[in-house]
């Protein structure tokens, strides 16, 4: 499996509105075929000094190797989603693994 996990931190001076538009459009890249499974959330309340909770949300997506990833890349929903919602952030942290 190829797993794709992207850390957003969204911009402080976001309105209600604003966040509700990154929401939706996060939540419809899970639409996409080329998806194994996917989840988008928030940082959980856990405290400890190894974890970061510094990012606003995280998306989750797994994929069957690294050409269902690279698909997904070049997909009109995912291309939306970012033309249309990489205003709200100010980063985003990507990690990539493949199983062992």
């Amino acid at each position: 499996m190829f797993i794709h996990h992207v850390f957003f931190w969204l911009k402080e001076e976001l309105s209600q509105e604003d966040i509700q538009k990154f929401e939706t459009g996060v939540k419809s890249l899970l639409s996409i075929d080329h998806l194994v499974s996917g989840d988008v959330g928030k940082p959980a309340q856990t405290n400890r000094p190894v974890i970061d909770s510094s990012y606003s949300y995280s998306l989750l997506l797994q994929f069957t190797d690294e050409s269902a990833h690279d698909a997904y890349q070049v997909d009109p929903v995912h291309l939306k989603f970012v033309d249309q919602c990489s205003p709200y952030w100010s980063k985003v942290l990507i990690y990539d693994f493949e199983t062992i």
